[in-house]
């Protein structure tokens, strides 16, 4: 197409229009990007405390720290309704099984957030009784470290959980992370 006495590429007017048109209040995007930022602003996390990390995590939900505005207030009772399980604790070995059935009572899409230096790695406790990792039982997405972390550190997790959902998560080299597709895993 020629315009204006030189030649102009349908991509270049298609990206004109698409910038006119986002003046005026019409986006485009993709179905997938849609999804993923619904479910990265709507995530519902089931209550599994284990320990003393279980009392940070409630506190992520009280009027200082206020985890709602990222979408997260809903802390569901029951895995049928969660999307994201906390792990907040150290877990025993005794308590693995249960905390496997409930990830799997989980419906797709789900993600785990190890909470604390017990959950990630054991902590202090290396002995016979307890899991030395969560993602032995279960795949994590986030780990977040402390002994117990701060509520701060669990709303830090969850806004990089939510950038893995969109795919706007970076490596250590600075470069782009596919998005996190927990039903493929």
């Amino acid at each position: 197409m020629v315009e204006g006495g030189h030649e102009v590429g349908l991509r270049d007017l298609f990206e004109r229009d698409v910038q006119e048109l986002e003046n005026e209040g019409i986006l485009f995007t993709t179905l997938e990007k849609m999804v993923a930022w619904g479910r990265s602003n709507s995530l519902w996390p089931v209550t599994f405390g284990l320990a003393c990390c279980a009392i940070e995590m409630m506190a992520s939900t009280d009027g200082r720290n206020d985890l709602s505005r990222f979408g997260s207030e809903v802390f569901r009772a029951t895995p049928r309704q969660a999307d994201v399980m906390i792990v907040a604790g150290r877990l025993s070995k005794k308590m693995a099984p249960v905390l496997r059935r409930v990830y799997d009572q989980m419906p797709d899409p789900k993600w785990v957030i190890s909470m604390g230096a017990c959950a990630s790695s054991g902590g202090m406790f290396n002995n016979y009784a307890i899991v030395q990792s969560v993602d032995l039982v279960v795949p994590v997405d986030v780990f977040v470290p402390g002994c117990p972390p701060r509520p701060e550190a669990l709303i830090f997790a969850v806004m990089q959980l939510q950038k893995k959902i969109k795919g706007q998560a970076y490596d250590d080299a600075g470069h782009r992370l596919p998005p996190v597709q927990a039903w493929t895993r």
